[in-house]
């Protein structure tokens, strides 16, 4: 029903049955993975109103047990997805009851990871919150997204501009912004967009 993909490796659909509501799947060389994508095959739907909670444990040398981190979810209408799990390392912690759901098997060696996945209502699901930067974002989406808010701002507001004529019939209570000021934000703003899509983070 499931498949998964690393980088570089062939599809891998060898997941194990834990019970009727959990499987989970060794990757063995997991030391320098960043993303993994998982899938439905299309062998098989989710049962109606039902999806796949995606559960990730990368081998905690200082514990017998894996840990396992929520990434996100797969259903009949969302069946693939990509995750962000390289920074997860330095995230790990316990969390007893995904260890009673998938097992508490050792994983063998320090490069063996697992990927459980374990199927849920979508309702329960969707209130869910991913590991945080989980999702591997789609950087075209991200930056069309960033170009026409901020076009969209940059038209609203220019809607609204008058003339110094026309400023004493305006109500005396407004602020008014020079609009050479906002055709430079928005001639920056999309410049330092193009030089670095994540530049607002800093």
């Amino acid at each position: 029903m499931f498949g998964l993909l690393l980088s570089g490796r062939l599809v891998d659909t060898n997941f194990r049955q834990v019970d009727p509501t959990h499987v989970v799947i060794d990757m063995a060389n997991v030391d320098n993975v960043n993303h993994i994508v998982v899938f439905l095959t299309g062998q098989q739907p989710f049962p109606e109103a039902m999806g796949g909670g995606v559960y990730f444990a990368w081998p905690d040398p200082q514990s017998s047990a894996p840990v396992w981190q929520y990434l996100g979810h797969l259903s009949n209408a969302k069946p693939s997805a990509i995750f962000k799990v390289g920074k997860f390392k330095s995230q790990m912690r316990d969390n007893h009851d995904l260890i009673a759901r998938f097992g508490g098997q050792q994983l063998n060696g320090g490069s063996v990871a697992q990927l459980g996945i374990s199927v849920e209502p979508l309702v329960q699901l969707s209130g869910m919150t991913p590991e945080a930067q989980a999702e591997a974002t789609n950087l075209p989406t991200f930056v069309e997204f960033s170009q026409k808010m901020v076009e969209n701002l940059f038209n609203y507001t220019s809607s609204f501009a008058v003339s110094p004529s026309e400023i004493p019939r305006v109500k005396s209570s407004e602020t008014f912004v020079p609009y050479s000021s906002l055709q430079q934000w928005y001639a920056n703003f999309e410049r330092r967009l193009q030089q670095n899509p994540y530049f607002w983070r800093s």
